[in-house]
């Protein structure tokens, strides 16, 4: 069966100054999803947003919201962003480590689909064990911290062997990719299995949103 590629914006190339106009400029377009990166300045070297910008955007779309979460201690805050309208809450494996299993649980039990993220550094082993608790799994294809930054091409390696694992246990499990993304690289992530392509600048400074979606799936 054919797999629906599906086109997750990121609002961090978005003009923040005026976020609303951004965020339906985007649905319009096309997406499938807004891709939320919610940094602390303590995981990850900059700061973004947070629970209010969620819920905000949550009022005026009605696209599931994909909140990655870039943060130290992410239990400390799933309810929150549960509540403030996150479809799907991610989570560093490298910020939960030997609690990730406990984080993933946690998240589901809010009512919102759980997944887990890995850093370009970070080996498919550390996490091919907890698959099976995923809705989605996020593979960075740069470190994260900042949008704009130049695609690794070593990680679809890692790419193809997650689409191996979700396929032959049959799991409902979105594979999905965040750094770099532009037509040429969505190909190469597309080809590598995934379903979703995170894409910031190639979408939101492109001149025609529509055609530059089009052009990722």
């Amino acid at each position: 069966m054919e797999r629906k590629i599906k086109i997750a914006p990121s609002v961090l190339s978005a003009d923040f100054s005026k976020m609303g106009d951004e965020v339906k400029r985007i649905e319009s377009a096309g997406a499938d999803i807004v891709h939320l990166d919610v940094m602390d300045g303590v995981f990850v070297p900059n700061i973004t947003f947070g629970i209010k910008m969620v819920s905000d955007i949550n009022k005026i779309t009605d696209l599931p919201l994909d909140c990655h979460l870039m943060i130290v201690n992410p239990e400390r805050y799933v309810e929150q962003f549960a509540k403030a309208g996150a479809n799907y809450i991610t989570v560093h494996y490298e910020a939960c480590k030997n609690n990730l299993k406990n984080v993933l649980l946690q998240i589901k039990r809010a009512g919102v689909k759980a997944g887990v993220v890995i850093n370009p550094n970070t080996k498919v082993e550390k996490i091919e064990n907890i698959v099976e608790l995923c809705d989605m799994v996020l593979v960075m294809s740069v470190f994260p911290g900042f949008g704009g930054q130049k695609f690794i091409s070593e990680v679809l390696d890692k790419c193809v062997k997650l689409r191996k694992i979700i396929d032959e246990k049959n799991l409902d499990c979105l594979l999905e990719i965040d750094g770099g993304i532009n037509e040429a690289t969505s190909k190469l992530a597309i080809k590598a299995g995934c379903d979703v392509l995170v894409a910031g600048s190639a979408v939101f400074s492109a001149e025609d949103a529509k055609v530059a979606i089009n052009s990722l799936r």
